[in-house]
């Protein structure tokens, strides 16, 4: 696996991190920080998606287990009466056990039927959030209180939850990308370019594979922690199959070969220009579509692929997917 000049990665994050810790310096406008925010926490989802993708799993499930996160911290802070900051790490973990207690069925079955299972089990999320009225019903929940302050930080205002959120992405991209340049990643790999080729070479495929989906849960988790106490109210569809598959789209339209970089243009591309040329919400889903279909034609690798293909991307830091691994090698070499 191409890991890249670390020392370029952090130049590279530390300049993104300068630039978007001054974005609130340039605009007052609540608006546009809505926008900034949502695409964070759509990145967070992508990612999520990415990491599993890096396994040669393709998941319809990512909402539900968003939705997980957000009512498990929701219902942490208005019926346990714990923090904010006690029910974020708290939600992750449930998420995380969720995932682990369904993985155990539904991993050892890649393919169509991994997707159509994880498809099934968002939608009896969906299900049990709407008609049990601990999770409050189709009504959903309201009156979610805000994060709690941080000796004078209150999070009332749109600057300080970006803060927040930017801040746990870049937690989430930094841990990612860790794994990826890691051992685990680099099993990762070998298990997306064939899985039948890493199973003779040792590699435990169903831990592997469990393992990423527990992680990118609990990623999941972390976003729908934040958006539960910013957006303050929930309601069961918000977390329905369609927007598990915004988040596939996410990542397709940034590029499924980057695994960090991919979800962060997709998310930021879906979020801001249906909102930016006021798309009506009944006509987004066919422009989505649209624009979908002929990147798939003419552009199959994505938005990402197009530098990538100058050799801007080639052996960069980003790239995380995994373009040459000694099994791929092994592969051409004789192997079945």
């Amino acid at each position: 696996m191409n890991r890249g000049n670390p020392k370029k990665v952090l130049i590279i994050l530390g300049c993104v991190c300068l630039l978007l810790a001054f974005l609130p310096v340039f605009t007052d406008s609540r608006y546009f920080m809505h926008l900034v925010i949502m695409t964070c926490v759509n990145i967070m989802l992508g990612l999520s998606f990415s990491m599993l993708f890096s396994t040669g799993l393709i998941t319809m499930g990512a909402a539900g287990f968003w939705g997980i996160g957000a009512y498990t911290s929701a219902l942490l802070v208005l019926k346990a009466g714990l923090s904010f900051w006690i029910a974020l790490p708290l939600a992750a973990l449930m998420t995380a056990l969720v995932a682990f207690v369904v993985g155990i069925v539904i991993v050892r079955a890649p393919g169509v039927a991994f997707i159509i299972q994880t498809m099934v089990v968002n939608m009896i999320l969906v299900q049990v959030f709407g008609h049990f009225e601990f999770f409050g019903g189709w009504a959903g929940l309201l009156d979610i209180p805000a994060p709690n302050p941080i000796g004078p930080i209150t999070f009332t205002s749109k600057t300080a939850n970006y803060y927040l959120i930017l801040v746990l992405l870049l937690v989430n991209i930094l841990g990612f990308y860790a794994l990826y340049t890691s051992r685990v990643g680099r099993a990762w790999s070998a298990i997306r370019l064939n899985a039948r080729l890493a199973e003779t070479l040792s590699v435990d495929i169903f831990r592997y594979r469990l393992a990423a989906f527990m992680i990118s849960a609990a990623g999941a988790g972390l976003a729908g922690s934040f958006y539960a106490h910013y957006f303050q109210t929930l309601e069961p569809n918000m977390f329905n199959v369609f927007k598990s598959i915004y988040v596939q789209i996410y990542s397709i339209l940034g590029g499924l070969n980057f695994y960090i970089l991919g979800p962060v243009i997709g998310a930021a591309i879906i979020t801001f220009v249906p909102e930016l040329l006021r798309v009506g919400k009944e006509i987004e889903p066919i422009m989505t579509g649209t624009v979908l279909i002929f990147l798939v034609i003419f552009l199959p690798g994505g938005i990402l692929s197009l530098p990538e293909r100058i050799g801007f991307f080639r052996n960069g830091p980003m790239a995380s997917s995994p373009e040459k691994v000694p099994v791929e090698t092994e592969k051409k070499e004789g192997a079945p």
